[in-house]
């Protein structure tokens, strides 16, 4: 029976999970092990990239919330230092979330919420070469995200981020941004999160200066 158990496993892929929460990272292990040997799990952004170095994974499951670096960030990173395919693995159903996570490079989008079996058949589609959004997410978004891909110029802001950059560069809090443009105040957060980003801009003061210097304000 064991003999049997241990031939249906797969061999061969191997996955790292960077998730912070340690419980969720350790439930999450357990239960992929039932289908995958080779898991490893990642605490926070400087073991991710150690362990990336050292276990060599094919899918990396990348929590957006890991602590020290963002989803979106780690992403670009590994894109940059690793051939892995990227399934981000969250909370966040947002459109721009799921848009971002593939300019950055993801191969794969699901929820928290979603079924185990749903991140199998993820994981086995990206390794397939596919991409994958979870059905918990309307369709049309979805599509325009698979279609995305990564950005060549990684100081492209969107149509979005430009707005949101000018709010930023006027004055405009987090909260008023998000009532200025109809958005969650989460929303608003991570938009400028991914501005500093791309533009590796880290204050305020940085930021505004950059508008005034595109002609932005």
């Amino acid at each position: 029976m064991l003999q049997w158990y241990l031939e249906m496993l797969d061999n061969t892929t191997r996955l790292l999970i960077a998730e912070d929460q340690t419980l969720m990272a350790e439930g999450l292990r357990r239960l992929l092990e039932s289908e995958f040997r080779l898991v490893e799990m990642a605490g926070n952004g400087s073991d991710l990239f150690r362990t990336v170095e050292t276990f060599k994974p094919d899918v990396v499951l990348l929590s957006v919330e890991t602590r020290m670096l963002n989803g979106i960030q780690a992403t670009r990173h590994l894109g940059r230092v690793t051939r892995a395919k990227v399934i981000m693995v969250t909370t966040h159903d947002e459109p721009e979330y799921i848009a971002e996570a593939f300019r950055a490079g993801a191969s794969g989008y699901v929820l928290k919420r979603c079924t185990f079996s749903e991140l199998v058949k993820a994981i086995r589609e990206v390794m397939n070469g596919q991409s994958y959004v979870t059905p918990l997410v309307p369709r049309p978004v979805a599509g325009t995200a698979t279609e995305l891909g990564p950005q060549p110029d990684s100081k492209l802001l969107t149509c979005r981020q430009r707005e949101v950059l000018q709010l930023v560069a006027e004055g405009y809090t987090a909260k008023e941004i998000a009532n200025s443009l109809n958005l969650s105040v989460k929303t608003a957060v991570f938009h400028r999160m991914a501005i500093r980003d791309k533009l590796g801009l880290r204050t305020t003061a940085a930021l505004t200066r950059y508008a005034i210097e595109k002609g932005m304000v």
